[in-house]
């Protein structure tokens, strides 16, 4: 037990190397969408999110869940905050190309992410609130995202319902339950496996799901100089989304650093896999590109996050001193 603890902690500190490996794996490697990946990647989510809620009580799900007050400002910074920035984004460095400023604003209005809840497990953040937020989006989206497309985008689009409760219960839902259940049923003692075996084989999860999403993207891409500007863009709107969670975070109370980098965390992942589906669903290819990058980006930028986040509070904290 005591080697699997130290091999938890061990990739725990070096994520960024595990995530852009999995990442570089893709590119070399890759391979054709189909039904048995996208059930792979649906079966490893859901063993993430059991091994994750290991280590969460129940009843602190139901707290958040009576006060949903957090959870709630994180979706109206996903659906209301993040949206804009891409829509200025999309105006300035893509006046004429409509395409382009559509994937954008689908990439910014898109679900939070399932991924918050493991990289809030990872930097030991309010799990709770990462779980209750997951949950209450996926049931808001489907009126949210149509309202939406009529609005800022002028088209009207249908949603299946029905298929993203299905996804929520599979990869969020049952699994969690489940993992809170095994936690108070055990008295906290599966926290112990969360934090060695599970949490070793989860973290490999995680890269497992990397590595597939990086090898369907990669043969989409069509390199030339307008693809290397869409990538240095869309670096640029990942890490606003990013940043408008952080800017979030300082209208709580709370300033802890747990409490920050959840925020961080469910305002900037989201589930590009759904834009990407959306996009393709409802527009040209091209509206596509930009979501698609930003699934080579998220995960790599979110390993960043607790050091950059932590380099600032250093730096701000020796200002204040120095004065």
């Amino acid at each position: 037990m005591t080697n699997w603890l130290s091999l938890n902690a061990w990739l725990g500190k070096r994520m960024f190397l595990v995530v852009v490996t999995a990442l570089i794996g893709g590119i070399f490697f890759p391979l054709s969408d189909s039904s048995l990946l996208r059930q792979t990647t649906v079966l490893l989510f859901a063993y993430m999110t059991f091994v994750t809620a290991l280590s969460t009580s129940l009843r602190d799900f139901l707290q958040v869940l009576r006060h949903p007050w957090q959870p709630l400002w994180i979706l109206a910074l996903v659906h209301l905050a993040s949206p804009f920035t891409a829509w200025i984004v999309g105006h300035v460095f893509y006046p004429d190309e409509p395409l382009i400023r559509i994937g954008y604003l689908i990439g910014a209005s898109i679900p939070v992410g399932v991924t918050s809840i493991i990289w809030t497990a990872l930097v030991q953040g309010d799990l709770a609130v990462s779980l209750v937020a997951v949950t209450l989006d996926t049931f808001l989206v489907p009126l949210v995202l149509p309202a939406f497309f009529h609005f800022a985008i002028g088209e009207t689009i249908e949603i299946s319902y029905l298929k993203m409760v299905e996804d929520l219960l599979l990869m969020v839902t049952i699994p969690s339950l489940l993992g809170m259940l095994c936690n108070d049923l055990s008295k906290g003692r599966t926290a112990s496996f969360a934090k060695s075996v599970g949490g070793v084989t989860s973290k490999l999860s995680l890269s497992a799901v990397i590595f597939i999403n990086s090898a369907v993207v990669m043969p989409l891409l069509s390199w030339n100089a307008s693809t290397l500007k869409a990538l240095i863009i869309t670096l640029g709107v990942v890490s606003a989304s990013f940043f408008v969670g952080w800017l979030g975070s300082l209208a709580l109370k709370d300033r802890r650093e747990s409490t920050v980098l959840t925020m961080i965390y469910n305002v900037g992942i989201r589930n590009n896999a759904c834009g990407v589906v959306l996009a393709l669903s409802y527009f040209p290819p091209a509206a596509a590109i930009p979501i698609t990058m930003s699934i080579l980006y998220q995960q790599p930028v979110a390993t960043l996050v607790p050091y950059v986040y932590r380099f600032f509070k250093r730096l701000g904290n020796a200002t204040k001193n120095g004065n």
